[in-house]
């Protein structure tokens, strides 16, 4: 039998005859689809892409709690080693706008810091001598002016007393108690005199630390900075670190260095008042150093410097009305400068919330004492700087506000 579709050409051939296949149609993907960015296994110009690495979770908060917690106790248990690092490491920042003055007078780094190290002993020095004597003085005096004090306010807090005695009386009676006084048992202590002759070399060698950290900080602390920022692995990391570091570094001397001369003249102020007075100079200026001193330690500070000189007020006048002048003179001038003075000079940009100032001067007080109060404000300062120049930690700087 013949084939109908041979014998007549016209005739269309069946659906499930073999037809030649056409070649298949290429298509072009769209740029940016997810076809072009897939590399093909042949193709030499195919972008390859490197893989997604998802990101690292957080650690659990055990362990967050548990590295404070090593980071508070190593800085309690080596604060002989750590405490003359920081006081150097703060001078140095006082004495660093006064370096930049003298580079910019063609003087070598060494001389300057030389110059500004010998400055600042001759200083220090000069105070420690004309203060020692009036300071001598008051410490073997204290104990008689004491007996002296003790019954000017036992005449201006006798109500009070009488007051209190006679509502222990009444609660004792009603209790059914008797009103003999209790036996109390007086404790003594012993003085070792090796004690102090053991700690004195001690406390020499301290100084002598600070000091030589300071000269070294201000010679080599730059070189220091850039050898440390040369192991970093990309160029634009270095750029971002060596910006934070040289604007930290500028703003912190600023605000240190501006500090130190507002509490240098809050301390003069007060002994040209103390002065005006009456008080000899040598021990107004012993009460000017102290408040200049205690003004580094916010609230603190002050509530010490009243103290001393209602004490003081006490012991250097009769009337009870001028006992209370040099305690109301500081009082004012300490008003004047944390309202006024400081907010002026500093503006905004170094504001700090009173809690979290509070919070830093209890925590720093209780790990390193008075250092630690002295150190508290410029270590909460330089966080909150560094916080602020870090991408995606301005809140937290916020927060310190």
């Amino acid at each position: 039998m013949h084939d109908p579709a041979a014998l007549n050409p016209s005739t269309p051939p069946p659906p499930d005859a073999a037809a030649p296949a056409s070649p298949p149609e290429r298509i072009t993907p769209r740029p940016g689809s997810p076809e072009t960015d897939a590399a093909a296994p042949g193709d030499d110009s195919a972008q390859t892409t490197a893989p997604i690495t998802p990101p690292r979770p957080p650690g659990p908060v055990s362990l967050v709690v548990l590295a404070a917690l090593a980071v508070g106790y190593t800085l309690w248990a080596a604060q002989e080693l750590i405490l003359p690092i920081l006081l150097a490491a703060f001078f140095a920042l006082v004495g660093n706008p006064i370096l930049r003055l003298l580079g910019k007078l063609r003087l070598p780094r060494v001389l300057a810091a030389l110059i500004v190290l010998v400055g600042g002993l001759a200083i220090a020095g000069t105070l420690t001598l004309q203060l020692a004597e009036p300071a001598s003085e008051w410490v073997r005096q204290v104990p008689r002016e004491l007996k002296q004090v003790g019954p000017k306010l036992r005449q201006m807090t006798k109500p009070l007393q009488d007051a209190n005695r006679a509502a222990q009386n009444f609660a004792r009676a009603a209790g059914g108690e008797s009103t003999a006084k209790p036996v109390q048992v007086v404790k003594t202590e012993l003085n070792d005199p090796y004690r102090s002759l053991t700690a004195t070399p001690r406390y020499v060698a301290q100084v002598l630390a600070v000091v030589l950290l300071t000269f070294f900080f201000m010679v080599f602390g730059e070189s220091l900075q850039r050898n440390a920022i040369a192991l970093l692995p990309n160029q634009q990391k270095k750029k971002l670190t060596i910006d934070i570091l040289h604007s930290i570094e500028r703003e912190i001397s600023r605000y240190v260095l501006t500090i130190s001369l507002i509490n240098s003249g809050l301390g003069l102020a007060l002994a040209c008042a103390l002065y005006a007075l009456g008080v000899p100079l040598q021990e107004s200026l012993l009460w000017g150093t102290m408040a200049a001193i205690l003004n580094f330690a916010p609230f603190v500070g002050p509530l010490i410097g009243m103290a001393v000189m209602l004490l003081m007020g006490f012991v250097a006048f009769d009337d009870p009305g001028a006992s209370l002048l040099p305690a109301g003179l500081y009082l004012l001038l300490h008003t004047i400068e944390s309202q006024v003075v400081t907010p002026i000079v500093l503006g905004r940009r170094m504001r700090l919330s009173p809690l979290v100032l509070m919070l830093a001067l209890m925590f720093f007080g209780w790990l390193w004492g008075i250092v630690g109060l002295l150190l508290a404000v410029p270590l909460l300062v330089c966080v909150k700087l560094l916080l602020a120049r870090i991408e995606g930690m301005e809140g937290w700087s916020k927060l310190m506000e």
